[in-house]
């Protein structure tokens, strides 16, 4: 194999009735004798994107005084806000960039005021002002996640993938006059077409690993909970003769991680079906109670997509705009929408900083994992840039000034980390989306209201 330079495809899929399982990164991919810049151990750059409502505590002015998101030196000799306390073993990682404003999600006219929770959301990734309408004339801009779909993620399996936690199927009007399609999603692929988020980790694991035969053979599947596996074994059996010893470990290892996350979806749908009470009664049978659950699968499951290069697209929408859910595993005891209403106390500012932290640290395990997968010539999070942040600043006044985000990965070498740099007054957030853009090897001019790149 290595000696004529044959090897194998990086495109290769064990496929099933029903199945259609793609490979993660095996040696056996690089030709012998070939520069790995030139082969598949130099994959394209993943992109995730990770929107939090309700802004951050360290947006306001007590909180940036006392630098609970951002640190308050610039440079690489920084000090983590208490809020990204959860980042610090990934600090070469992690590149803060503070202090920059969403202008375009704030109010244009007076009769757009009052509606930040219903713009905010389609605001993030556009960096564009949406139109105020309830009807089906919406308009805003093609989001940064699918401008990158679009240039480099035709020739994965699926372009991109679109997750969600709470319930985003919201029809018709929200209100101050807004469609509810502009907080049900950050994704849209044009100006006039948003796309929908995945709520039911199922339903993602199917997009994923389920694409192939007929709906019919999956439904027989799922209900005769076999695995997905199972389908493709005679494909496993073949192509692990052939493999070197480090490559069968390597492929072992992530197929036991899909039937890991298969099993786990399989105990959640199990239980919810059981008769019992649950404290999500209309969320779909797939969608645990848990919130740890929840995001942790939904976390899993871009890892894996990432790794097989099933996909180099993620978004993820960890919560939705007025949100009313409590986070017992945080030690807040209050619902989330009316703790970012602290009233500028400061024991409750203190109290919000501390649910910053706890959706931090589910971020940061999802860096983890990427850091703890290898892939080509380094780690998914060498070969990935994640953003992470809230449309808003200081929810309790609903403003969009001093914007919380932080961006992880190296992003193939384009990323240094380690690094704080603190914007200008009244520097738009959007120069942070042109940044990403740019890191990612697109020539955009301009994204929303953004006026320059960030040097980082």
């Amino acid at each position: 194999m290595f000696v004529t330079k044959k090897h194998l495809s990086r495109r290769t899929v064990l496929r099933g009735l029903g199945a259609a399982v793609a490979l993660p990164f095996l040696e056996s991919m690089v030709p012998a004798q070939t520069p790995l810049q030139n082969t598949a151990a130099r994959p394209k750059a993943r992109l995730a994107c990770i929107e939090m409502v309700h802004g951050a505590a360290g947006s306001t002015v007590e909180g940036t005084e006392k630098h609970l998101w951002s640190p308050e030196k610039v440079g690489s000799d920084f000090e983590m806000g208490e809020s990204l306390k959860p980042l610090q073993p990934l600090r070469d990682y992690i590149t803060i960039i503070s202090h920059t404003d969403l202008g375009p999600a704030t109010a244009y006219t007076p009769a757009e005021s009052g509606g930040d929770h219903f713009r905010s959301s389609a605001v993030y990734l556009t960096g564009a002002h949406p139109k105020m309408t309830e009807g089906a004339d919406i308009h805003l801009a093609t989001s940064i996640d699918q401008l990158y779909a679009q240039r480099f993620g035709q020739d994965t399996p699926v372009p991109s993938i679109q997750l969600s936690i709470e319930s985003t199927d919201g029809a018709g009007a929200c209100d101050y006059g807004y469609s509810c399609v502009y907080s049900d999603t950050i994704c849209w692929a044009s100006p006039t077409s948003p796309l929908p988020m995945t709520r039911d980790p199922r339903l993602a694991f199917e997009s994923l690993f389920g694409d192939g035969g007929t709906a019919a053979q999956r439904t027989v599947r799922l209900r005769e909970k076999r695995s997905i596996l199972d389908l493709v074994s005679r494909d496993v059996a073949r192509l692990g003769k052939d493999l070197p010893a480090s490559d069968r470990d390597r492929l072992s290892s992530y197929l036991e991680d899909v039937r890991e996350i298969e099993r786990r979806i399989q105990r959640i749908e199990a239980y919810n079906s059981g008769g019992g009470a649950r404290q999500l009664p209309n969320a779909p049978l797939g969608v645990p109670d848990s919130f740890e659950e929840h995001v942790a699968l939904m976390f899993d499951l871009q890892v894996l997509g990432f790794q097989a290069g099933i996909t180099r697209v993620s978004a993820f929408k960890m919560s939705r705009d007025v949100c009313q859910r409590i986070y017992p595993e945080s030690g807040v005891k209050t619902v989330f929408h009316s703790a970012s209403h602290h009233g500028e106390a400061t024991d409750k500012i203190a109290e919000f900083a501390k649910l910053n932290q706890y959706h931090v640290s589910k971020v940061a395990a999802f860096l983890e994992k990427l850091k703890n997968t290898p892939d080509g010539d380094g780690n998914l999070l060498d070969h990935s840039l994640v953003l992470y942040g809230s449309p808003m600043g200081n929810s309790n006044v609903h403003n969009h000034i001093r914007v919380p985000i932080f961006l992880a990965g190296h992003a193939n070498g384009t990323v240094k980390g380690n690094l704080h740099v603190m914007a200008a007054d009244k520097t738009p957030m959007s120069n942070v989306l042109l940044t990403i853009v740019d890191k990612l090897g697109m020539t955009e001019q301009k994204i929303g209201d953004s006026t320059d790149v960030f040097s980082i």
